[in-house]
């Protein structure tokens, strides 16, 4: 997928990197993989060996320790059901390193979707790492549910701003068509046209523009309806089984009733 950045040269998104390796992160990485589109996929170095690490005789210097979280990551997408790759041959698209060495191979690619714990502190502290090697006019994005996109750039430069976006993907990406893009305001609109455009041309996603609020839309919803439903278990003096009776299978029944008369 080719777009304009800035109006002055056109960039295609070749290679990606992903910054986290848990359920999302990887995910993501294997819905890229999907495509044909080769990613890195980084994590923290362990804090401690496990204990076949240690009969193996292995140090904090080798790289099946250093890797081993991003290497666990792309080891559960084999056995993922649903699964997240469409055949496990184009897991080989997907590297695995760790923050510690090999941020700086964050120069060779072309987007950066960052997708670590929900913490802002956590957030801001990576991506003043990732200010430091990324190539200038990289696209830079966030993952997350309902930080303000807004607070986790804060205190970068401009022109980090100007690329930096909220990407919100729902789990599992390959089969949630959902997708919330979130721009503050110093994102450039070319750079959010043509992340829009490549995640609904190129990933196969539904673009859904939300402001930068927390929790977004869909989690907003969400959280009310959670809500709603609490408020109405206590008025009602309902148990907790009674609950997810009515609001589990009963309605994914009906669901799935109402989708095979329609075209989703």
């Amino acid at each position: 997928m080719t777009f304009q950045i800035g109006g002055s040269m056109d960039r295609k998104i070749k290679k990606v990197a992903v910054l986290g390796s848990g359920v999302m992160g990887a995910t993501i990485a294997a819905h890229l993989a999907n495509v044909g589109i080769p990613s890195i996929m980084l994590d923290i170095v362990p804090p401690k060996l496990t204990p076949e690490e240690e009969k193996k005789g292995l140090t904090f210097k080798d790289p099946a320790v250093r890797n081993r979280f991003a290497a666990t990551g792309k080891q559960n997408l084999l056995r993922m059901r649903p699964a997240a790759l469409a055949v496990p041959e184009l897991a080989s698209l997907i590297e695995v390193g760790n923050f510690e060495d090999h941020l700086s191979r964050l120069a060779e690619v072309d987007w950066i979707v960052e997708v670590v714990v929900e913490n802002l502190k956590i957030k801001q502290e990576l991506f003043q790492k990732v200010a430091a090697v990324r190539r200038p006019g990289t696209i830079v994005s966030t993952n997350t549910s309902g930080i303000p996109i807004k607070d986790i750039c804060a205190g970068m430069d401009l022109e980090f701003k100007q690329r930096f976006l909220g990407t919100h993907f729902f789990n599992p990406p390959r089969y949630m068509r959902l997708f919330e893009l979130i721009a503050t305001p110093y994102t450039d609109g070319e750079i959010y046209a043509g992340v829009a455009a490549f995640a609904r041309n190129h990933l196969g996603k539904g673009i859904v523009e939300a402001r930068d609020t927390p929790n977004f839309i869909a989690n907003r919803i969400g959280a009310h309806a959670m809500m709603a439903t609490v408020q109405v278990m206590d008025e009602l003096d309902l148990s907790i089984e009674e609950v997810d009776a009515l609001t589990g299978p009963a309605l994914s029944t009906s669901g799935r009733s109402l989708g095979e008369n329609r075209a989703w």
